[in-house]
């Protein structure tokens, strides 16, 4: 018998039930923990109907744990999230058996609860997001580390799918443009997770240690706690300080090697080198020595390109706020100062800041060295910072003086009239109120009026501007 006003069939009717009656329960349980009788029932009966464990409703057991009881739903669990290509017709009994798997691991990993988390809980959480990772065609791990969404594991499985998706008719997600959203929101889960336990206690168990994704979170909770940690705890405390680290070098590195170098210097004579050799240049003044009857061309004269380019040494000062406030733009400038350290021609000194300043330019080459000599948090005071850093502008021309801070001072008409006077004496200073990898930061309206004033604008946003406006000086 078949529904003539829907086209529907009474069994799809009862599967699409079926399944709005799964989603429903889903709702009220990430909203809500208190269970909803009504719901729970009905979706024990489903779920028994369709041949699938109640475990599946637990939401105290793991993926892991169900999948070792019931090892044919781990290929099931592989890819579920994946837009499939379309179908004749629709599988209701097939969307209500993925609805139930769908709806597990969405629960599992996004009520998270509240109050303290044991070590143990953190590792299940870990564990059962790798499997959301896996559903969503990627490797467990990749979307809280950032490298799926573009043209990584995840991008490939929605190329070719058409709108439609799964069971010819039911639009599904775009995972192109899902992906990249969602690992940000996995790695606050488990930030906030992280936050909610005792770090030290996952630091003091390598395992432990080994499965936490590197964060800025996470990096500002170690720093935080540096100076009570020891043994095998700092180790691995260190160990994903430099894992962090090493990531966001080698995206800023990337982001610096695309600049120019200078513009090229034709008084210095080009090297007489093969890899210099200007082919097309030598081939095109010798063609009048072109020698038809024999087919060679005789060459009297090489011509070679000129590679040397016109640089001027080049001071950067760099002072950053370590407060608590400005823990990402911390991490991020004393990464990018190491960076322009490598450049040639190019002197880079550091200066970090609270209410005391501390020269950190002898370790501005390792990044991971310099964020151990820091102590985030306390107050802000830029005058102790300016004393450090005015006696290193010998030669204002050749200086460029970055300043990151939120700008909210104890002494800020002093310290206003400081950078004023960089400014005037030739010296490029640049103020910049964030620089982070997302853009947000809050800067005194106080000093972004009086910098507007002044001709030197905050920079505020993400770091490809600091980026931008630093090769634009010093190449």
């Amino acid at each position: 018998m078949t529904d003539h006003t829907t086209g529907a069939t009474p069994v799809a009717h009862a599967d699409e039930n079926r399944r709005q009656v799964l989603y429903w329960r889903l709702l009220a349980r990430l909203f809500d923990p208190e269970e909803q009788p009504g719901l729970e029932s009905a979706s024990l009966a489903v779920v028994e109907d369709i041949g699938l464990p109640p475990a599946l409703l637990d939401p105290q057991t793991s993926i892991d744990a169900v999948v070792q009881r019931h090892p044919e739903l781990a290929a099931e669990f592989d890819g579920l999230m994946v837009p499939r290509p379309d179908e004749d017709g629709r599988d209701r009994a097939a969307e209500v058996r993925r609805a139930a798997l769908t709806s597990k691991l969405l629960l599992n990993v996004f009520a998270t609860g509240s109050g303290t988390v044991t070590a143990g809980q953190l590792a299940r959480w870990q564990s059962d997001a790798g499997w959301l990772e896996r559903a969503l065609g990627c490797a467990p791990g990749d979307l809280r580390g950032g490298r799926a969404g573009h043209g990584g594991a995840g991008a490939a499985p929605g190329r070719g799918v058409s709108p439609t998706g799964t069971g010819g008719g039911r639009p599904t997600p775009d995972l192109g443009n899902l992906l990249p959203a969602i690992g940000p929101e996995l790695g606050a889960l488990e930030a906030d997770l992280v936050k909610r336990m005792h770090l030290r206690e996952v630091l003091a168990d390598p395992q432990l240690a080994a499965r936490l994704t590197p964060s800025m979170s996470l990096i500002e909770q170690l720093l935080r706690d540096k100076n009570n940690l020891s043994g095998v705890a700092l180790a691995n405390a260190k160990a994903l300080i430099r894992r962090f680290v090493d990531e966001v070098a080698e995206l800023l590195r990337t982001q610096v090697e695309k600049a120019s170098v200078g513009a090229l210097d034709r008084s210095v004579p080009p090297k007489r080198v093969f890899r210099n050799l200007d082919l097309d240049r030598t081939i095109w003044k010798n063609l009048t020595n072109w020698d038809p009857e024999q087919e060679r061309l005789y060459v009297d004269r090489l011509y070679y390109r000129h590679t040397a380019r016109k640089t001027t040494p080049q001071r950067l000062i760099v002072v950053v706020d370590q407060s608590g406030s400005m823990v990402d733009s911390m991490v991020n400038c004393t990464i990018l100062a190491s960076i322009f350290a490598g450049l040639p021609k190019v002197d880079v000194h550091l200066i970090a800041y609270d209410t005391q300043a501390l020269d950190l330019t002898p370790w501005v080459n390792d990044p991971f060295e310099t964020l151990l000599r820091t102590n985030l948090g306390g107050g802000t005071d830029g005058t102790v910072a300016m004393a450090l850093a005015q006696p290193k502008i010998a030669e204002p021309r050749n200086t460029v003086v970055v300043w990151i801070s939120d700008f909210y001072e104890w002494r800020s008409e002093q310290l206003f009239e400081s950078m004023a006077a960089i400014h005037r004496s030739g010296a490029k200073f640049i103020p910049v109120g964030s620089v982070t990898s997302s853009g947000r930061g809050s800067v005194n309206p106080w000093f972004r009026e009086r910098f507007k004033d002044l001709g030197t604008p905050v920079i505020s946003g993400h770091i490809r501007k600091l980026v931008h406006e630093l090769k634009t000086f010093l190449t």
